[in-house]
């Protein structure tokens, strides 16, 4: 079965909670409860989360927002990975390449756990803390931060002898739908494919393919991927905001080269009166590959203009042009194609 099959049906456009362990921002228990609310009403029914947000945050208040509705109605995505401790630290913390994104979220201290323990620990923690006597789908997370870093190599090791393993055999009792890898960078999606042992379900591939950023995937992930079934979520298609008016490019402030290049971008967008979400999410899932997008709000006004963007027409001129001035792969699936 497909990453589609284990989805609500018609559950393209999914939910990204990061935003809701206060990433960038410290945002109020009423807007983020608001924002959930927005999306349930604009019908997402696939919400994606993770221990790392907000060190359990985004995990309780997505629980609290859910609490009370009928489960097999929606799935839920997690991640393990990574253990949200009762120790409460002073200062904020840092993770790697991903710097203090989550500095405004809960004080708890976060440990890196790939091991079949470890795995188990943060399902169970989890599901506590979402409330919840279930998981859908399960990402091993953030296994290829600091990728070109000297600690990859040993904690793929311990996930494929660790997390793959313990969340195979879960899948295989019944007790979850699948699992996969959530990660921000394609090679070592592209080194699990290759492994005997480890047969995912899919991926959680955030950043990595965007209208800002899609080479690599779509040249080597992609086709490997679909010859094993093996389908995509993407997440962060706005590029961790950049493309939908924020600041922020790979979790930091954008370079002059990345806004020149949205400006660009914007450009032919208003020549042809398109809004760029409305070509950001449709770029995504021309890709057969792509099974759902999930990008992430933290206001309920955001949800809307993801939900609008799903249909808005966009002419075929506006994807001539992109393809004509370089701004995407000449050989990038595009809605285009389809008509």
């Amino acid at each position: 079965m497909s990453i589609k099959d284990k989805l609500p049906a018609g559950a393209v456009l999914g939910f990204g909670t990061a935003p809701l362990g206060n990433m960038f921002r410290n945002i109020p228990d009423e807007e983020a409860a608001a924002t959930v609310q927005a999306a349930w009403d604009q019908g997402v029914r696939f919400f994606d989360t993770a221990p790392f947000y907000g060190a359990g945050l985004a995990e309780i208040r997505l629980g609290q927002a859910l609490a009370g509705r009928k489960r097999d109605d929606y799935a839920i995505s997690t991640k393990v990975g990574r253990i949200v401790l009762d120790e409460v630290i002073a200062g904020p913390q840092a993770f790697g390449e991903k710097g203090t994104l989550f500095q405004h979220g809960r004080k708890n201290r976060v440990i890196n756990d790939y091991s079949v323990d470890g795995t188990l620990r943060s399902i169970e923690d989890s599901l506590k803390r979402l409330g919840t006597d279930r998981l859908d789908i399960v990402w091993v997370h953030d296994i290829a931060q600091d990728f070109y870093g000297d600690e990859w190599l040993a904690r793929f090791e311990e996930a494929r002898k660790g997390a793959f393993r313990a969340l195979t055999r879960l899948r295989d009792e019944g007790v979850i739908k699948g699992w996969g890898l959530g990660v921000n960078r394609v090679e070592p999606l592209e080194i699990t494919l290759d492994l005997d042992e480890a047969k995912p379900d899919g991926f959680l591939l955030a950043g990595r393919y965007s209208l800002l950023d899609h080479e690599r995937a779509l040249q080597r992930l992609m086709p490997a991927a679909a010859a094993q079934n093996v389908e995509i979520v993407v997440g962060g298609p706005y590029s961790s905001g950049i493309l939908a008016g924020g600041a922020h490019f790979e979790y930091r402030q954008a370079s002059a080269e990345i806004i020149a290049k949205v400006e660009r971008i914007k450009a032919v967008a208003q020549k042809h009166n398109v809004s760029i979400k409305a070509a950001a999410l449709q770029f995504v899932l021309a890709n057969p590959a792509v099974a759902a997008v999930i990008p992430g709000a933290s206001k309920p006004e955001r949800i809307l203009e993801d939900r609008l963007a799903m249909s808005e027409v966009i002419p075929a001129a506006f994807w001539v042009d992109l393809r004509e001035q370089g701004l995407v792969a000449p050989d990038a699936p595009l809605p285009i194609d389809h008509r």
